[in-house]
């Protein structure tokens, strides 16, 4: 009963903290830390412990997936460089820069690695979570960051972790071979699991098995990864990055929407969950320390949050000069703008899910059968370090993002107007022919070549700014009227099943198609 009474917790902390957040102005993810804190002190979930096997295994294939399927792929081909000096130079650096700063407290130098590698990877959830009101460029850039670098950083506390509890002897060439493995061996599973998910969906053509191959496809890559030593975190994010190219050619326009729906809300539920059960184990978390253990884990906290920022910002302002963001506007201001960014990516590297697990996946004992030195202290670093990027680097972001003064994005709306103008044009020119080889009656043809022709114009007016108000008036005004009609259908259609003239079923078939049509005029793009 514990596990059905902590899903409700968890859901009713999820809706909570969403419907609260616009009127107290804190985001989200903060108030369900806080939710998962209160939620502690209830004595059914006092002795809640996420396991780590839970966090790699549950939580992140499928929200990594779903980011990647969401993500850009033109973006991080534009900025690789960059994406790739982050995701590996900037994690080793935060490693031994927190492992240094560690051993300076008086950690020896196994323990002060261990925890170096689990804060030094950022966190894709959190970033998105936390990072929505930036530029879609820079957002793309930081969810690429946080999609790669686990790789790099899990290999880095597997080796630390194998040293400390004496399970293997290391060597440079030997760490060097582990971390080829890591990317080498994850990016060929989720090359081969991408592959054989496309070859399937091709031939699976009902919409519900469809998205049962969609839904195995993360879990799969992940667990062959593990399976083969490489990166299960980089197999994800290279199966979803593959997919999001391929499944608008093998997919089909139901099996889309059901898709979309299903990884939409699940991760939605995922991601709010997965805050409230950190807020959940920081309780755990602090039993570890008492007394002047509790007040030496937080120098411990304050003194690596301080050194794994210091060393961010400052390897973002070296390399913003190197691989500068250029804008793509001519003005010498927009560029010196855009090269602010640095400030605002150094802000926005929170730490989530990941280094949780890792912390928590430190083994209690080592091969000696004595206790992992400094276990205790590790995780209860991390979980600090995890509180303090959320609690205050999340509110500082908006501040800093103001001051950055970053550039409005505007190219995603001109390319959106570009390609239905082309497809509109190119549809116009094509009815003539489309129509003789499908036999179409000529007053049908005619009918769409007259819709088409309207939506261009539409389209070309609202380029060129003339007669937008009317335009958009009458666009609003038969949006409203077709929107009353189809209250008014729902109306006559529950009443004719209330009053047993047609079956339940009838009620359901026509509701599903007025809600189709419902959606279609919501649409913020309806009437163009």
């Amino acid at each position: 009963m514990l596990g059905l009474e902590l899903v409700v917790a968890l859901g009713i902390a999820v809706l909570v903290s969403f419907l609260a957040a616009p009127h107290v102005r804190i985001g989200a993810p903060l108030l369900l830390l806080g939710c998962g804190v209160l939620l502690g002190f209830v004595p059914a979930f006092r002795e809640v412990e996420l396991p780590s096997q839970v966090v790699l295994l549950i939580f992140l294939p499928a929200l990594l997936y779903w980011e990647s399927l969401t993500t850009s792929l033109r973006e991080i081909r534009i900025h690789r460089a960059r994406i790739i000096l982050l995701s590996t130079v900037l994690v080793v650096l935060t490693a031994a820069g927190a492992a240094a700063a560690a051993h300076a407290l008086g950690i020896p130098w196994g323990p002060a690695w261990v925890l170096g590698a689990a804060v030094a990877p950022t966190d894709a959830t959190a970033v998105a979570a936390l990072a929505r009101m930036l530029p879609h460029h820079t957002v793309t850039l930081l969810r690429a960051e946080s999609l790669i670098n686990d790789g790099t950083a899990l290999v880095v506390y597997a080796v630390a972790v194998g040293i400390v509890a004496g399970d293997g002897d290391y060597t440079p060439l030997s760490v060097s071979g582990l971390l080829l493995l890591s990317y080498t061996g994850g990016i060929a599973a989720g090359l081969l699991v991408a592959w054989l998910g496309i070859k399937l969906r091709r031939r699976v053509t009902d919409p519900l098995l469809n998205n049962v191959t969609t839904f195995l496809t993360p879990f799969t890559a992940f667990l062959l990864a593990e399976e083969i030593g490489g990166s299960g975190v980089l197999a994800v994010v290279v199966c979803g990055l593959i997919m999001s190219q391929a499944a608008p050619r093998v997919v089909s326009a139901l099996a889309r929407r059901q898709s979309r729906a299903f990884w939409s809300f699940s991760t939605f539920l995922l991601n709010g969950a997965l805050f409230a059960l950190i807020g959940i184990e920081l309780h755990a978390v602090v039993r570890f320390h008492s007394g002047g253990d509790f007040a030496f884990g937080l120098l411990g906290v304050a003194v690596v949050s301080a050194t794994i920022l210091a060393i961010r910002f400052a390897f973002l302002l070296v390399t913003s000069y190197r691989f500068p963001l250029r804008s793509r506007g001519p003005s010498r201001k927009l560029q010196q703008i855009s090269n602010r960014s640095w400030a605002v990516s150094g802000i926005a590297g929170f730490r989530g899910a990941v280094s949780l697990a890792a912390a928590l996946g430190v083994p209690v004992l080592t091969m000696a059968g004595t206790p992992f030195p400094n276990r205790g202290f590790i995780i209860f670093v991390t979980a600090g370090v995890i509180v303090v990027t959320l609690t205050l680097q999340g509110p500082l972001l908006p501040l800093i993002a103001r001051w950055a003064r970053l550039p409005q994005d505007t190219a995603l709306e001109h390319e959106r107007k570009l390609a239905e103008v082309r497809a509109t044009e190119d549809g116009l020119l094509a009815i003539p022919r489309l129509a003789a080889q499908l036999g179409t009656d000529e007053e049908i043809a005619n009918r769409i070549v007259r819709e088409y022709r309207h939506h261009l114009r539409v389209l070309r007016a609202e380029e060129g700014g003339t007669e937008e108000k009317p335009i958009l008036q009458r666009r609003t005004q038969d949006q409203a009227l077709r929107l009353a009609l189809l209250v008014r259908k729902r109306t006559v259609i529950l009443q004719l099943r209330d009053e047993r003239t047609i079956d339940d079923r009838v009620l359901r078939l026509l509701e599903a198609h007025l809600d189709v049509e419902e959606l279609r005029l919501t649409r913020p793009d309806y009437g163009e």
